[in-house]
């Protein structure tokens, strides 16, 4: 057993943030400001995309993208409920109706064809989730939208560095939101980023996020002038601060390497855990880039003689962090109770809900972690 605890998802942060934040102290300016623009420059280019919005958070992203879309009352929102909450938390702070759809059991994606039937006179947008890192069928959910008039709001949370068909995830969807919450591939705390190809959805989001002012912070307080300001929404506190943008310039850089590594710990878990009672998480498609999140394993319980729950008390106790991604949307008392929402409805998401557990995956985990993992892993079971 290892003599301290490895934390699940623990990110990797180096020298060059911690000088960075130090600097940003020093500076006076700990808001919204110069490293805020330079964060969002430097990931639109990053993705390809036309524009790039830095906000508080994902579900900040998420919400903002459905606003600038004109999603509110009496619109439904079309996603999965193989999903964090937060996916349709957004949709229902946007006063729309989250439809949830089954996913496919080996990937746990939305499974396209479940979308088109979940289409009625109401449906306004599409909401697809890039879980674990692998990206949905793009090109499937775009024909979808287009043939039906459809927003397609990508939530990209798990799949900074994800490619659909040489594409990059950020640049397929009308609008697409990223995390930066500190188990992701790319962390500055707490944030997220909203990318689109769309110059007046890229400045709905910016003046929604900035209690819907004319000029931010920045804007008003450098010394080329001071501007007023005039609120014509209203908007929200939804802005990134120069603080989590000094991590995430130096956090962007390490997108590609930190892949590399995840694909190598990746690899090393599939062959370790090969022959056990464990589903493994399915190969990537030939023609995407998975974004190696997150990396699962679906127990078989039966074979295994435990449960989920057991083997991640077992884990614990050896020290080692696991999580559970995720607890179905329909399965959580909120959706469950509003939406009369029953376990039976989703019968894929709630087999994945009851036997998923995910491992540590970082690129911060050195061999020696890694061989702690799959150690405790094959004694836990047996």
């Amino acid at each position: 057993m290892r003599e301290t605890f490895l934390v699940f998802g623990a990110p990797l942060i180096e020298e060059a943030e911690i000088a960075e934040v130090v600097d940003s102290l020093r500076s006076g300016w700990l808001g919204s400001g110069p490293k805020v623009a330079r964060f969002e420059g430097l990931f639109r280019d990053y993705i390809g995309a036309g524009h790039a919005v830095a906000v508080s958070s994902c579900t900040a992203a998420l919400h903002l993208g459905l606003i600038a879309a004109g999603i509110g009352p009496g619109a439904e929102v079309i996603t999965t409920t193989m999903t964090f909450v937060a996916t349709a938390n957004a949709i229902v702070h946007a006063g729309a109706v989250p439809i949830l759809t089954d996913c496919d059991r080996l990937t746990g994606l939305i499974d396209p064809e479940r979308i088109e039937a979940a289409i009625t006179p109401r449906t306004r947008a599409i909401v697809p989730v890039h879980l674990y890192g692998r990206p949905c069928d793009m090109d499937a959910i775009m024909d979808i939208a287009r043939r039906h008039g459809l927003v397609v709001i990508e939530d990209a949370a798990h799949a900074i560095g994800a490619q659909h068909r040489g594409r990059r995830i950020g640049t397929i969807g009308h609008m697409t939101a990223f995390s930066f919450y500190v188990t992701k591939n790319l962390t500055t705390g707490e944030g997220g980023m909203v990318t689109t190809a769309s110059p007046a959805l890229a400045e709905s989001i910016k003046r929604h996020a900035h209690h819907g002012l004319s000029h931010d912070a920045w804007q008003r307080f450098t010394d080329v002038e001071y501007r007023h300001y005039s609120a014509s929404v209203a908007g929200f506190k939804y802005n990134m601060t120069d603080i989590q943008a000094a991590l995430g310039l130096h956090q962007l850089g390490r997108v590609e390497p930190g892949l590399k590594r995840r694909n190598e710990i990746w690899q090393r878990y599939d062959e370790a855990f090969a022959g056990l009672p464990v589903e493994l998480p399915p190969p990537a498609e030939p023609d995407v880039v998975h974004a190696r999140h997150l990396y699962t394993l679906a127990i078989e319980c039966a074979r295994a003689g435990i449960s989920r729950d057991t083997l991640m008390d077992r884990l614990h106790r050896l020290n080692i962090g696991a999580g559970v991604h995720f607890i179905g949307a329909h399965l959580q008392p909120y959706y469950a109770g509003r939406f009369g929402h029953r376990p039976e409805d989703f019968p894929n998401a709630t087999w994945i809900s009851e036997r998923t557990l995910s491992l540590p995956l970082s690129a911060r985990l050195s061999d020696e972690d890694v061989d702690d993992v799959i150690g405790a892993v094959r004694h836990a079971l047996g």
